[in-house]
């Protein structure tokens, strides 16, 4: 090894001990911030995704109705009425669907509006960042309107069963 080479490897290795120290640093100035929100951020992304499955429907409706449709196919015999045949089949898989929806709509609310009065509980003066209210505040919107909707649905007044009569 040459005398040039010994001086690269001795500069590089001082600039990792840098590096080092400048990083130890920065975590020791978080860590003096206190907290730094990301639980608030993810609880509004939840809040906000939760709203749109409660909108959009999501798997868990989806095989709940099937579920629904198929115990109706079972339990119903084919000399019953139309009207007991659509109620059964079709009927309660649609207010299965309306129940679930209403669950994720209630639970997009409770998490949106978790996120959005955690500020008053924290740390005194530290302000909660401008994206994760205005995200928590879509979530707590969503979860609104899915469950007014899901309740229009469930009760139809929403787009009800079609009378077989």
């Amino acid at each position: 090894m040459t005398k040039t080479d010994e001086a690269t490897k001795t500069e590089a290795e001082a600039d990792v001990d840098t590096d080092a120290d400048d990083l130890g640093e920065e975590l020791e100035a978080v860590e003096a911030e206190g907290p730094t929100g990301v639980g608030q951020g993810a609880g509004a992304v939840v809040s906000a995704a939760l709203g749109v499955v409660s909108l959009t429907g999501g798997w868990v409706s989806t095989v709940a109705a099937a579920r629904e449709t198929l115990i109706g196919q079972l339990g119903t015999s084919s000399t019953a009425s139309v009207a007991t045949q659509v109620k059964e089949v079709y009927g309660d898989a649609w207010e299965t669907t309306a129940m679930w929806g209403g669950i994720f709509a209630l639970v997009a609310l409770l998490v949106g509006a978790a996120v959005l009065v955690r500020p008053a509980f924290g740390t005194p003066g530290k302000p909660q960042a401008v994206w994760i209210k205005s995200v928590a505040w879509g979530g707590v919107s969503l979860g609104v309107i899915g469950l007014l909707l899901a309740v229009l649905k469930y009760t139809d007044v929403l787009l009800g069963l079609p009378s077989a009569s």
